[in-house]
């Protein structure tokens, strides 16, 4: 585990905006690494967005669910096409800040912010 003390216990306990903002948040890292030329901080910060979107992937709670399994799916493969291969998707910076931003202004409603 590259989040040091994170269990899936845990991590199933948070609801999909929590678990989604929460991966958002190390994607803006990876953004804000690769813009100031730093690949090893951006490659890492990456790592550990994937293996948040991989908890949240086995989370029980989102087999199931509509499409939800299907998007997470979907989400995990147009990242990596962005970050790490040819960007077949046509993917952003912007598009991905704004995708998780919907997550992260969602789980702080959740919380009553």
């Amino acid at each position: 585990m590259l989040h040091q003390g994170l269990t899936p216990e845990h991590w199933f306990k948070l609801s999909l905006m929590e678990q989604l903002a929460n991966v958002g948040t190390d994607i803006e890292r990876t953004i804000n690494w690769r813009k100031r030329g730093k690949k090893e901080a951006s490659d890492a910060a990456f790592d550990r967005a994937i293996e948040l979107l991989d908890l949240t992937i086995a989370d029980p709670k989102h087999k199931n669910q509509g499409g939800r399994l299907k998007e997470l799916l979907r989400v995990r493969e147009a990242l990596a096409d962005y970050f790490l291969f040819d960007n077949e998707y046509s993917s952003s910076d912007k598009l991905w800040s704004d995708y998780f931003y919907c997550y992260n202004y969602a789980a702080a409603l959740e919380k009553g912010r």
